[in-house]
């Protein structure tokens, strides 16, 4: 299963952010709050198939690692964001409300675009 999430997230990241957004919403419907170990262990597995997951490819790294969570069941917090001094961008996945296995620590990318677990509530409606 994280080969296939890996080849649909490599054609997501094509999109314009709005419709990524988008599709990712659509997504997550239904989906559970991922749990730190259930994100880092998708996380792991898209790493393990996919060279360019495992390396500088956090957009599509980022993208696979939520679509697998979301094949069983659950979804990890989606962001990405930017830091300006100097200026770097980058995509990554929380959960637990804690980064999954990044280098870099939380707070250090301002957030831009975030696809969030829904709620309880949410998901009753």
């Amino acid at each position: 299963m994280p080969l296939l999430t890996v080849s649909v997230a490599t054609v997501l990241i094509w999109l314009s952010p709005k419709h990524l957004c988008a599709i990712l919403e659509f997504a997550r419907r239904g989906a559970r709050p991922a749990t730190f170990d259930q994100a880092r262990d998708a996380r792991r597995s898209v790493v393990a198939i996919s060279l360019r997951c495992a390396g500088d490819g956090c957009l599509l790294r980022s993208v696979a690692t939520a679509l697998l969570c979301r094949v069983h069941g659950t979804w990890p917090t989606w962001r990405t964001g930017v830091r300006t001094q100097p200026f770097s961008a980058h995509a990554w996945i929380e959960a637990d409300g804690q980064v999954v296995d990044e280098i870099h620590p939380a707070g250090y990318f301002a957030p831009l675009l975030t696809v969030a677990p829904l709620t309880a509530e949410d998901r009753a409606e």
